[in-house]
């Protein structure tokens, strides 16, 4: 009997982590999406759901979620759950609640499918979320944690980008290979991979990138120190934007090892640098 057709970019053989993805915002038809297209491991970084927190009680109950609930669900399909714990660069804005969220991390940092500090860093640059995030970062080196950085959007991203870099110079004991600078652009990449940086680059397709846009970023500045991600949320997203984006390599004639190289290898390989983190 002839085996039954898989659909482009899904094909049966292929293997994806998407390290940066908000199951809690998505369905069990995602998470079927997911498994049937190949993605068997991903990783969860806190983020903003929408709306601010009225406080610390609220952080409580979501790093609950990403360590203890989300991988449950998850594992009833066969999928890898890890998180990544932190203050998101929106709700930084409040100080005081941000010293509250920092002094409850280190007990989900130690839960066994966090992988690190994620995702902070910089939504407007303002001198509030700078101070959130030298916390986060003085934090991450005190427990030698990895970190995901969020990067502003639109017109703020360079400067913010070129902050983030700067503050994590600053602290000797931050190796860049332990850090992802994510929702890089093309005007970001080159000063991101210059520093040491890993980078990642969102299909979100309103406001970050497309699969045609980030193959032409791995045509323009090469296949190292990158991580593609759907970064599916609760706005318009995707979460088997990665598997288009492979196909659109294909569709380009690039190999099935170089495609292996971006959307396995290269996760695994930041990933891989927590000793929690396996594969599916």
């Amino acid at each position: 009997m002839a085996s039954k057709p898989t659909a482009p970019g899904m094909e049966a053989a292929m293997k994806v982590i998407d390290p940066h993805i908000h199951m809690v915002s998505r369905t069990t038809d995602d998470y079927l999406a997911l498994a049937y297209g190949g993605i068997h491991t991903i990783s969860e970084p806190s983020f903003w759901p929408g709306f601010d927190r009225c406080g610390v009680a609220g952080f409580h109950d979501y790093f609950h979620q990403l360590t203890v609930i989300e991988p449950a669900r998850a594992a009833r399909f066969k999928i890898r759950h890890f998180c990544w714990i932190g203050l998101n660069a929106k709700e930084a804005e409040n100080t005081v609640l941000g010293e509250e969220v920092l002094a409850i991390l280190p007990q989900y940092l130690d839960r066994p499918t966090t992988l690190g500090i994620g995702e902070v860093g910089l939504n407007k640059n303002s001198r509030n979320e700078i101070t959130m995030f030298e916390r986060h970062v003085e934090l991450a080196a005190q427990r030698d944690e990895l970190l995901m950085v969020h990067t502003p959007h639109l017109e703020d991203k360079l400067k913010g980008t070129r902050i983030i870099m700067a503050i994590l110079s600053n602290e000797p004991r931050i190796a860049p290979s332990r850090v992802l600078i994510d929702h890089a652009e093309e005007h970001t990449i080159a000063e991101i991979k210059a520093g040491g940086y890993w980078f990642g680059l969102t299909l979100y397709p309103d406001s970050k990138g497309s699969p045609a846009r980030a193959v032409d970023a791995i045509e323009t500045f090469g296949a190292e120190q990158i991580c593609i991600n759907s970064s599916a949320d609760w706005s318009v997203s995707d979460p088997t934007a990665t598997l288009k984006t492979a196909n659109e390599m294909r569709r380009r004639g690039h190999s099935e090892a170089l495609i292996t190289k971006i959307f396995f290898d290269n996760p695994a390989g930041f990933l891989g640098q927590s000793p929690k983190f396996s594969v599916a």
